[in-house]
Parts: structure tokens; C-alpha cells; sequence
């Protein structure tokens, strides 16, 4: 592709968050993706960022000064990529796009997330009520940059307010916009207005990207009737890419194990962090978490052990022997520039320490982690959400509550239990509404810091004289 990015007859990775980094962004590129967008980055971090070309792993990189990388990308992508943003201030948010618009070929403004952190900073869906605020930041944009800029929103209570919206929008000169077919206040489990999608498309004078109907689409095929039923310009994909990325190959799904093996070696060959790379294998896994694959996954401390699940240590060790060759190339004040930080797999230099569970805050707000319940590991009187009873009578006087749903493409479940004014669930689905529940109250003993009531280990026998 050449030029400026066309928004028509696309199917494009949606942003998601901790999803749309760069191994999985590459990784639908080559199964087919026309265009690929990275997660929500904040402007506020974005702009303390240094750019930093990384001839390690021949990538450019966005560094904060304690050696964070914050946002890393290639040439690879650079044509097809767009990097979205969270903002509320036009300036920052030019400032933003003024720093990385050579390493990508378009701007977007997040004005869906309905996440509590995006709308307290007047981000995200917050800008949706705000028609003057949108014209400015993406007015500011479209005539600062030289990429093109679009936004991505969500449906208004009513027909009519969302067309009004679309048309502030419009006037701005976005080059296309992205909706997904849901309020504020609708999750993934409410079906897709594609009725409301569908009479903005007929009346919009820019490309729609249409987004949101993931549940009903499991092969290629089924993205030509989400665009048909949409009347869209083009097809966004979430939930389904994130479920398995070969969705966008046109000659069908690969195997499950084939995916996840292309993915653990572009995690590799980007050196994604460990936490990262174990988060989007298990949204690949689902209910194979169960298995020992899964299991194993959850144990990993490092990229070697993800890395043994798979048969695929020798590919790391050629790749930790290339990388440390051209290390010791480098000049010391790039090395030190780049930081051990951005350098991850590293295993003579960089820091090592094994991670915490990974604790992510949704969307709704529920607070989650990847963990599966495994029954046998618990006795038969004292499982997580026994203990997590006793806990909540004795500190809240009231008993936890739970809210279950169920999957129907695959009949799997979903559990939030709520202790005291705070919510919690495991990021994975499960079998079961017992496992679901069970999972969820794992996670909140784990957040509050209380011991979960595995079954004592055997006795080890000792010949101790009588």
C-alpha cells in the first residue's frame, strides 16, 4: 500500500486493550488484516515519551524516561497501522500525534471507551456529550497532521443524537469514523444495533467502520454479512481477532495451536513482556485453559517457560544469541538509552523477577485477573467462595453476590461477584456457572489479600524409630 490509508473495503484489527500490541498487530497483518489498530495509549504518557530507533529488534520505540517502552511498532505495520489515542486537551492531543505520525499512517481519537478512568479525564464516551469539545480536538488534529485522522464512538440513546454527533464530525474533514453499535451503557452480551449503523452509513458523506458484531461472526465468510447487514464501509473486528487471529484469512481459521505458536514467536521477535504475552495466549486458550496447556501457561514466570509449552525454546535461543550479538555492538549511551526495560527476554542482562497475577481494571469496572478454579485443588468444605463468605459477612455484614452469564456460541460462563462496593471476575471463561463463580471469588481473595484454602500437601512418610 502507498499513499494515504483508505478506510473502503477494509477488515482492520480493532483496538484493544492489552490485545492490540505489536506481536498480535503483526500477527493479523500477515493472516490478512488490511489495517491494524494499536491499543488506547493516553496522551498524558504518550507525550513524556523519547523516540528511539532499537536496532535490536529493528523497532522504533517510544520510551518513558525511567526506560518504559510505551508504545513500539515496525516497518512491518508502518503503511497499515493506526495508533489511537485517549484525550481531552487538542493541543496535547496534536502534540501527540505530531510525535508519532512518521511511524504510522493514521490518528485516531478514542471517543467510546466507557471505562471510569476515561470518563473522570473527560475521555473516551465522555466526549460524546460534548459535540464542540469533538470539534475542536479532531479539527486541531486534521489540520496539524499529515496522516489521516479519524474517531471511533459509540451510539447515542437515540437515532437522532447519534446523526447529529456523526454530522459535528463530519465537518471536522476525519477521513472515516468508527462506531460501534453499542450505548455507554451496553456491554458485549447486548446484541449489535446494526439498524442504527445502517442508516448512518446510508446518510454519513465519509466511510463508516462498523464495529461491534463479533458474536456473530466465527469465519471469514460472516464478515461479508456483518458488512452487508451494516451497510458499512468497513468491517472492525474485536472479540473474535482476539478469540483467533486467523479469522481474517480468507482460505479459513488455522488451528488453534498453529496461532498461538506464530504468536509466541512474534512475542518473541517484538521481546513482549511476559505478563503480556501470557494475557493474549490465555483470551486464545478460553476454556483450554483448563487443560494442561493452560495450566502451564498460568505457571509461566518468563517467556522460556511459555516458550517450553509450545516446543519453541530453540526459536528463543536463537533469537536471546542474534540479539545479545548485537547488543554488544552497540554504543554504550544507545545502550543505555534503551534501557533493560525494553530488552525482556534478555537473559544475561535483564532484570529478572517473577511476576504477580496480572490485575486489570474493565471497562465496567470490574476488577480481573487470569485465573482458572481447578476443584481438585480445594477441599470439599472450604472452596474460594466459602472462605470468600466468611470474609464478606464478617466485613461488610452481607454476603457476597453474584452476577453469571453464559456465552451462547459455546456455552461457556462468566462470573462477577460484588463484595462490599467492589466487583471482581476472572478474565477467562469457564465450563461451568459453579467453576465462573468460583474463579471470580478466587480473584477477590487474591485482591484483598487473603490465602485461598488449598488442600494441605501430603504427608511425606519418615522412618522415625518407635
Amino acid at each position: 500500500m502507498s499513499g494515504r490509508l483508505k478506510y473502503a473495503n477494509k477488515v482492520i484489527l480493532a483496538p484493544m486493550v492489552r490485545i492490540g500490541t505489536l506481536p498480535m498487530r503483526r500477527l493479523a497483518l500477515r493472516y490478512g488484516a488490511d489495517i491494524v489498530y494499536c491499543e488506547e495509549l493516553i496522551d498524558h504518557k504518550v507525550v513524556q515519551c523519547k523516540r528511539i530507533v532499537n536496532p535490536i529488534l529493528d523497532t522504533v520505540d517510544f520510551v518513558l524516561p525511567d526506560g518504559m517502552c510505551v508504545f513500539r511498532t515496525c516497518e512491518e505495520e508502518r503503511e497499515r497501522l493506526v495508533f489511537q489515542m485517549g484525550t481531552a486537551d487538542p493541543q496535547r492531543a496534536l502534540k501527540t500525534a505530531k510525535l508519532v505520525e512518521g511511524d504510522v499512517a493514521g490518528i485516531d481519537v478514542n471517543m467510546g471507551c466507557p471505562k471510569e478512568f476515561s470518563l473522570k479525564g473527560g475521555m473516551g464516551a465522555a466526549l460524546l456529550t460534548q459535540p464542540e469539545k469533538v470539534r475542536e480536538i479532531l479539527t486541531t488534529l486534521v489540520e496539524g497532521v499529515s496522516k489521516p485522522v479519524t474517531c471511533k464512538i459509540r451510539i447515542l440513546p437515540t437515532l437522532e443524537e447519534t446523526l447529529e454527533l456523526v454530522s459535528v464530525i463530519e465537518t471536522t474533514g476525519v477521513a472515516a469514523i468508527g462506531i460501534h453499535g453499542r450505548t455507554m451503557k451496553e456491554r458485549s452480551t447486548t446484541p449489535c444495533h446494526y439498524d442504527i449503523i445502517r442508516e448512518i452509513s446510508r446518510k454519513a458523506s465519509v466511510p463508516i467502520i462498523a464495529n461491534g458484531g463479533s458474536g456473530d461472526v466465527a469465519t471469514y465468510e460472516d464478515v461479508a454479512r456483518f458488512k452487508s447487514r451494516a451497510e458499512c464501509s468497513s468491517v472492525m473486528l474485536a472479540r473474535c481477532a482476539q478469540w483467533n487471529p486467523s479469522i481474517f484469512r480468507k482460505e479459513g481459521p488455522l488451528p488453534l495451536d498453529e496461532v498461538i505458536k506464530d504468536y509466541v514467536r512474534l512475542a518473541v521477535d517484538c521481546d513482549n513482556n511476559t505478563s503480556n504475552t501470557k494475557y493474549c495466549v490465555a483470551q486464545m486458550l478460553q476454556s483450554a485453559m483448563e487443560g494442561a496447556p493452560g495450566k502451564a501457561l498460568l505457571a509461566a514466570a518468563n517467556m522460556r517457560e511459555i516458550c517450553e509449552v509450545w516446543g519453541l525454546v530453540p526459536y528463543l535461543d536463537s533469537v536471546l544469541e542474534k540479539r545479545e550479538r548485537l547488543a554488544e555492538s552497540l554504543p554504550l549511551q544507545l545502550q543505555k538509552e534503551l534501557g533493560v526495560a525494553t530488552f525482556n527476554l534478555m537473559t544475561s542482562s535483564a532484570k529478572r523477577r517473577r511476576a504477580g497475577p496480572d490485575v486489570e481494571v474493565t471497562e465496567e469496572g470490574v476488577t480481573e485477573m487470569l485465573v482458572t478454579y481447578d476443584r481438585r485443588e480445594f477441599p470439599v468444605d472450604k472452596t474460594p467462595k466459602t472462605s470468600l463468605y466468611v470474609y464478606s459477612r464478617r466485613h461488610h455484614g452481607s454476603a457476597p453476590r453474584y452476577k453469571t452469564v453464559e456465552r451462547s456460541r459455546d456455552r461457556q460462563f462468566k462470573s462477577v461477584v460484588t463484595v462490599g462496593d467492589r466487583t471482581y471476575s476472572s478474565s477467562l471463561w469457564a465450563k461451568s456457572k459453579r467453576n465462573a463463580e468460583q474463579s471470580a471469588a478466587t480473584v477477590a481473595l487474591l485482591v484483598l489479600g487473603k490465602e485461598l484454602p488449598y488442600k494441605a500437601p501430603p504427608q511425606t512418610p519418615t522412618n522415625t524409630p518407635r
